[in-house]
């Protein structure tokens, strides 16, 4: 999904509601740069007045105790040989429109996957806009810093920054939905860290905040849906994650927005291949891919593309299957996303082992290890990868290597805090017990991941 341009849409898209409820914070800053001018330029109230106005209306304005019309501020900031957008915010209109321009452009660098330049641009932008005061600009280059930073997988970076705009949206000058968005945000960051539920919470709370805003945003509670649902299907419980997806689905078509539905179909798939419906699942797929090729992004289309490779040597269609990673892998090193790469790179060894060329599949795996190494948001496919190449080992009979690799790939899961993926390394290791004649232990490993796997015990 494009956040920083859907945020920037969102900060301009201001209701008033929200502005009467800013009304008195920045009367009172303008009242206070109005009486440092007017001091500055030697000028009394009644000076500053003159023939228009009455010494008691410019007194009330310097108090706080009413908001002047925009024209009533260009002929006091005329009067005062300054720029109105000065005496509104405290910083000139050509600065501001300077800064809003470089943050235009920063987020047509993340808009177009330059993602080093995006969050070097960024980075430099948050410095200006804390040097305005204006929140808005604030909150916009932070989010956009820290959206650029879980691209890089800096994501420590980016939670202090998106904490930083959190802050700043609990003001009374921010709407519900601006709070709800930079919640939504704050919360994929959570969940790229591996903390689901903290990640649940913050998604709970958004939806909760754009639900009851009254205000029309659509295609942003869809948005939390779809990013919620990943949530509930971690956590097994694909019921939940089902209806989310459904839900966003229905909420992203009312407002026809191709971003939005591409984002649900993508989450839709992702549980329907988890439910087995394999089927269901690339046909979901191939409506996210089409949705985000329409928007020519490049970095989804080549994500599903990847799945949809997986999807098919699944239901059978190994030669289509391997084609279609192929040109997952080009599209992530067009595109610059070794991670992506990675990703493609891993799904090809699976094929190999599965289908039995061992040494194949070894290769492909540590390739995707090496280009997935340091990725944080990454690690399931690190473990999957580690996965498939232990047991490219194992089936070489080399058991000692493949022992080390399956530890690497439990502690690997062990971050991502799942259950059925932890299963996957018992059961693996189990194998290598039944291989080495040592019974006892493999059944208690197969005993291990069965209990793991179970949705009730008793």
């Amino acid at each position: 999904m494009n956040y920083a341009l859907d945020y920037a849409h969102r900060m301009s898209a201001r209701d008033s509601t929200t502005h009467e409820r800013r009304r008195a914070p920045e009367a009172m800053r303008l009242g206070d740069r109005l009486r440092q001018l007017r001091s500055a330029a030697g000028m009394t109230q009644s000076d500053l007045a003159g023939d228009r106005f009455s010494k008691e209306y410019v007194s009330q304005i310097e108090r706080g105790k009413t908001r002047p019309t925009r024209e009533t501020i260009e002929w006091l900031a005329a009067q005062l040989g300054v720029d109105a957008g000065f005496l509104t915010s405290g910083v000139a209109s050509d600065e501001r429109g300077r800064i809003e321009g470089a943050l235009a452009r920063a987020e047509a660098l993340y808009e177009a996957s330059e993602d080093g330049e995006a969050a070097e641009a960024f980075e430099q932008l948050v410095s200006a806009a804390r040097a305005t005061g204006i929140a808005e600009l604030q909150v916009r280059a932070l989010v956009g810093a820290g959206l650029a930073k879980m691209r890089v997988s800096d994501h420590r970076a980016a939670l202090a920054l998106l904490n930083e705009a959190r802050a700043i949206t609990e003001a009374a000058s921010f709407s519900d939905v601006e709070r709800a968005d930079v919640l939504l945000r704050l919360g994929a960051c959570r969940y790229q860290l591996n903390s689901v539920q903290s990640a649940l919470g913050l998604f709970n709370e958004a939806f909760s905040l754009a639900d009851r805003s009254g205000l029309p945003c659509d295609a942003l509670k869809a948005d939390i849906l779809s990013w919620r649902s990943r949530c509930w299907r971690r956590q097994r419980d694909y019921e939940a994650a089902r209806d989310d997806v459904q839900a966003a689905l229905e909420l992203a078509r009312g407002v026809d927005n191709l971003r939005t539905i591409g984002a649900a179909y993508f989450q839709a798939s992702l549980v329907a291949d988890r439910e087995g419906h394999w089927v269901l699942a690339r046909t979901y797929a191939e409506r996210a891919r089409e949705a985000y090729a329409q928007l020519a992004d490049r970095a989804h289309v080549g994500e599903l593309t990847n799945n949809l490779g997986g999807l098919n040597f699944l239901l059978g269609n190994t030669d289509d299957a391997i084609a279609l990673l192929k040109d997952a892998f080009a599209i992530a090193l067009e595109t610059g996303r070794d991670a992506d790469a990675g990703r493609a790179v891993s799904s090809l060894a699976q094929i190999h082992l599965r289908t039995g060329d061992l040494e194949q599949a070894e290769e492909q795996a540590r390739h995707a290890l090496q280009l997935l190494d340091g990725r944080v948001d990454y690690v399931d496919e690190i473990g999957n990868a580690q996965l498939v190449l232990g047991r490219s080992l194992l089936e070489q009979g080399r058991l000692d290597d493949a022992e080390a690799v399956f530890a690497a790939a439990e502690t690997s899961f062990a971050e991502l805090g799942s259950g059925s993926h932890r299963a996957a390394t018992w059961v693996a290791r189990g194998d290598l017990a039944t291989r080495r004649g040592d019974h006892q232990k493999a059944a208690e490993l197969y005993r291990t991941a069965a209990e793991a796997l179970q949705d009730v015990r008793f």
